[in-house]
């Protein structure tokens, strides 16, 4: 056996508490090495009377290793656990201490858990899991209110987008719109912020307790918000809590008064006055963006000023959870004490932090309930929209990333094929509907909280930023009505179903050199799919075993069942979903 390959550590992502009975276990090993690992495990003071031995099962693999997991419920909440593996007449165990090649003589050297501490449970809200969110960037989406557009505004769709101008997208208008959102089937809403802002991407905040004017009033806001509850639709908004706008009035103070302002330590200055010398701030910014200061979230003013502008949006209009941008730049304190502050206003608000890397330092239960799960986007794309990669590295990048996080983690991520920050999915597919199809049918059939970009649904097109953000296309010789219908069943049967929402994923056929890939989702009480998809531009035959009976997810039919197996010719990017009848 490679004992280089054997890992284990205790707690982030290996060894946690899943819910305040139930500890999950994870131990790594070279890729199909083992024929069996099992967990020894039991309570550490009565050990000879608890000990125990649970086969672990291999929940994930990629391109070197596999990843074993076992669900322990320990009687006393405590767990003392090491791991024996097998390989044919081999045997191998370890402990905290050691690899031995025979079982240890008792639970002195094995792993410890030390108790399972409620308030220590990463617990993210439980609607999240069943959520299909929809993200509005709000200055695009509708215009409801001609009265409060921007000086200058151009007419609807008029123009391509450009970082300067405006067409008038507000709130009203998303409230004119809500009944294409339950057609659609989403019930969640991320807003792109809409706090007073000099840019039409208001990522820039002058006034973090107003909305901006453009998009209408903080009543109108409470009424948009009041109507999507009354439709079951959850609402988040954006956080731009790293960094400020120009017109923010303290950095505006900090401007004119430089190190006299009691606003200074405010702010991350380097040297005063506040000034751009060869391209770069005197000050931090994001990026080097001199309309965007970065604040001092170490600053107790600054700390309570954001804390209670958290804590205003939830109590005064209602909101759901909060997206906090550039999120990874911020200091881990202040994450924790946002997290108190909005939990104790709404225990079961969802907060998501904007990180396109590993995540785990932020996803451990005291500050983040998930990220945007940027490392799926860019498997999902490489694959069905760009076909870079095949189903091999595919499915080795998935199992990688389901082994990195604990598993409620998994259940809340947040899924996303496109945003405002990149080019449409559509686009990144070379204008390809059939994968674009695909990568959405994906990504609502996988673990985690899927969102989709507005008017993807109706195959809007679009570059990076500032191509994606075009005005929504809300004439219908303008929309592609079969895709829309497409996304509409996908997200009803992804809502009608548990198996496509759990964490069960299992690859059955994803092949080196093949486009041709099929998985399997099981849900707890064991309902059962089989998915399999087509990522290539030739027809492909699919042939998988399957005992009893099976019928096509989307309408009903009974699946062509041959010596067991299920079969089907799947033409160019074509799909095909079964549940188990």
């Amino acid at each position: 056996m490679l004992r280089e390959a054997i890992f284990h550590r205790p707690k982030m992502n290996w060894a946690y508490a899943y819910d305040e009975r139930t500890i999950h276990l994870r131990v790594r090993t070279k890729r199909n090495e083992m024929e069996a690992v099992n967990a020894i495990v039991g309570d550490k003071y009565a050990w000879e009377r608890t000990k125990r031995i649970v086969p672990m099962r291999a929940f994930a693999a990629d391109e070197l290793f596999d990843y074993w997991e076992a669900a322990v419920e320990p009687p006393y909440r405590r767990l003392r656990y090491g791991f024996h593996f097998v390989r044919g007449g081999e045997e191998l165990y370890l402990t905290e201490k050691e690899f031995r090649e025979t079982p240890p003589p008792d639970s002195l050297e094995l792993f410890d858990f030390p108790f399972i501490n409620p308030v220590d449970v990463f617990a993210p809200p439980e609607w999240v899991k069943d959520a299909v969110f929809y993200q509005i960037f709000p200055e695009r989406f509708a215009n409801g209110d001609p009265s409060n557009d921007p000086e200058g505004a151009l007419p609807w769709g008029s123009a391509e987008p450009t970082p300067t101008n405006f067409f008038g997208g507000d709130l009203q208008g998303v409230l004119d719109h809500l009944d294409h959102l339950a057609d659609l089937g989403v019930n969640a809403i991320y807003f792109n912020p809409l706090f007073e802002a000099t840019t039409n991407h208001k990522y820039d905040t002058k006034d973090y307790l107003k909305v901006d004017p453009h998009f209408g009033t903080n009543d109108k806001l409470k009424e948009l918000v009041d109507a999507c509850h009354a439709r079951g639709i959850r609402v988040m908004l954006d956080a731009v809590f790293n960094h400020s706008g120009r017109e923010f009035p303290p950095f505006v103070d900090v401007l004119e008064k430089g190190a006299d302002s009691p606003y200074a330590g405010w702010f991350h200055v380097r040297e005063f006055p506040l000034r751009v010398a060869g391209g770069i701030p005197t000050y931090d910014t994001f990026a080097f963006e001199p309309i965007m200061p970065k604040l001092n979230t170490e600053h107790p003013e600054v700390k309570k000023y954001l804390l209670d502008v958290a804590r205003y949006w939830i109590e005064e209009v209602g909101i759901d959870g909060w997206r906090l941008d550039v999120a990874n730049e911020v200091d881990h304190r202040f994450w924790r004490e946002f997290r108190d502050t909005v939990k104790a206003a709404k225990p079961d608000a969802y907060i998501l932090g904007e990180i396109w890397h590993d995540s785990i330092p932020w996803l451990q239960g005291d500050q983040f309930d998930a990220v945007m799960n940027y490392p799926l986007t860019n498997a999902v794309i490489d694959f069905f929209a760009e076909g870079t990669i095949d189903a091999a590295k595919f499915a080795n990048a998935i199992g990688a990333q389901l082994a990195a996080y604990p598993q409620q983690v998994t259940e809340t991520a947040f899924n996303l094929l496109g945003s405002h920050d990149t080019p449409r999915l559509l686009t990144r597919c070379g204008g390809d509907v059939g994968r674009m199809k695909l990568a959405t049918l994906f990504k609502l059939t996988y673990p985690g909280t899927p969102c989709v970009y507005y008017g993807d649904e109706v195959g809007m097109s679009g570059d990076g930023d500032p191509g994606c953000r075009e005005c929504m296309a809300w004439e219908e010789e303008k929309q592609d009505r079969e895709l829309l219908r497409f996304f509409a069943g996908a997200i009803r049967l992804r809502k009608n179903h548990a198996a496509l929402r759990s964490a069960d994923i299992r690859f059955l056929q994803a092949e080196p050199g093949s486009r041709t890939l099929v998985y399997e989702r099981r849900a707890a009480d064991g309902e059962r799919f089989i998915v399999a998809m087509n990522a290539g531009g030739e027809s492909a035959s699919v042939s998988v075993p399957a005992a009893g009976s099976w019928a096509d997810a989307f309408t009903g039919e009974p699946a062509p069942l041959g010596r067991g197996r299920l079969q089907a010719e799947l033409p160019a990017f074509g799909y095909a979903v079964w549940r188990q009848a």
